[in-house]
This record gives C-alpha cells, structure tokens and sequence, in this order.
C-alpha cells in the first residue's frame, strides 16, 4: 500500500511484554503506534487523538475487547476496530463482527498477516470518514 503518512494504530492489550514487543515491530514497518494497557486508558487516548485503526485484546481486566468495541463505535463510528484473542473464542468472535469489528484475528498471528488486515482496516476507516464528510 502506498501511503504518505504512518497508518496511526491504537494497540490496547494488558500484557505489557507484548505491547512493547509488537509496538516495536510496527514501528520498524512504519507503523504510528499508540499503545494502551487498560481499557480505560484505551479511551483516553482515544479521546484525545485520531486513530485509523484500534487493535483490542479480547480479554482484559478492566473491560474486555467487546465492551470497547461498543465504546469505540460510540465515539468514532467508522474507526476500525480489529479484535485479537489469545482465547479462541468463536462466540465472541462472531458477537464482535456483529457489533462492527472489522475483523478478529487469533494469538498467535504472523506479523504478515497482522499486517495485512491493519491495512485494509485502515482503508475501510479512511473510506467510512471520507463518505461521511461528502455528506456533511
């Protein structure tokens, strides 16, 4: 994908070994990488800046990947929202994309693949804002 700017990501899980390892390694691939170790913190930041795509854990403590799902939807409605489980679950997958994820992806995932659907996630976001300014 040929873009000028970093697609700017919002990664929220609560393992902080991971956070630091797969923020690292999008950044490397030029990636803009937020990360979030909590829920909570997740909407803060969303409060305060534009995302092109929120990568959510599934389970957390505080709220767990379908719960922020809903928020996120509620605060910026075509913000793409990935969903990544460590826990297999297909229920909660399906509830997810039911509720507008853009996808979910299971733990472990290769990068490539990773990858792959924050690009088309960040193209489905840019399309959704772009289609609804022509309508404003």
């Amino acid at each position: 994908m040929n873009r000028t700017k970093p697609i700017r990501v919002l990664l929220v899980d609560d393992e902080e070994g991971f956070l630091d390892v797969l923020s690292k390694r999008m950044t490397r691939r030029r990636f803009e990488v937020m990360t979030a170790p909590c829920g909570g913190a997740a909407i803060q930041a969303l409060k305060r800046y534009d995302f092109d795509v929120a990568l959510v854990d599934l389970k957390m403590d505080d709220l767990d990947g379908i719960e922020l799902l809903k928020i996120f939807k509620k605060m910026d409605a075509h913000l793409s929202v990935v969903i990544l489980t460590g826990h297999g679950s297909s229920t909660a997958a399906r509830d997810g994309l039911a509720l507008g994820a853009f996808d979910y992806l299971n733990k472990p995932c290769t990068l490539e693949d990773l990858l792959n659907v924050l690009y088309m996630a960040s193209r489905q976001t840019a399309w959704g804002r772009s289609q609804a300014a022509a309508t404003a």
